[in-house]
């Protein structure tokens, strides 16, 4: 027996190739591309529905279960109570499918955030020996680059410095009064 088992965890395993971020976004839209209802909504819209769907899901059972009760309520709903189950089947199974994708994207973002510190120390890096190295005069062709480097870091901290935070916009606009 312990063969078949074996056989049947190579045929099961996945090749150890790495995919490309550009292979992952085509997979990520043929996967859209193919899911059911995949409807872009606004913040305003998805705050409006969960506000709406705040309801228990105990309420929301026994609110289900009251359609098959009679047939008067199925009538008055316009759905029979089998339907409304499958939906509630499916929208269980979907949310499934919503905590992976989840789990995925925060995946994703964390090892990005590490790749970027790890340029980030890199870069900064290159630019200390980049700068030390400038100060001799053999190493002349490094001087207009570490120049370079100096002059976007002080832009980049001036800009930072001089965006106002809308709380300093709204006390330095001035009011208009009527004379």
């Amino acid at each position: 027996m312990q063969p078949i088992i074996q056989r049947t965890l190579n045929n099961t395993q996945q090749p150890d190739t790495k995919l490309t971020p550009e292979t992952v976004v085509s997979q990520l839209r043929a996967i859209r591309d193919q899911l059911p209802e995949i409807v872009p909504q606004t913040p305003k819209q998805r705050t409006a529905m969960r506000k709406a769907a705040q309801i228990p899901p105990e309420v929301l059972q026994a609110s289900i279960n009251v359609i098959g009760v009679h047939q008067t309520i199925e009538q008055a709903v316009g759905q029979p109570v089998d339907e409304v189950r499958s939906l509630q089947n499916e929208w269980d199974r979907w949310t499934a499918v919503e905590d992976e994708m989840r789990s995925l994207l925060k995946g994703v973002s964390g090892a990005n955030a590490m790749r970027r510190q790890r340029l980030l120390f890199i870069a900064n890096q290159a630019y200390l020996f980049g700068s030390r190295l400038s100060r001799d005069p053999a190493n002349a062709e490094l001087v207009p680059h570490v120049q370079q480097i100096k002059t976007l870091r002080r832009l980049s901290r001036r800009k930072k410095a001089e965006q106002p935070t809308p709380a300093t916009q709204a006390a330095e606009t001035p009011v208009e009064t009527k004379a």
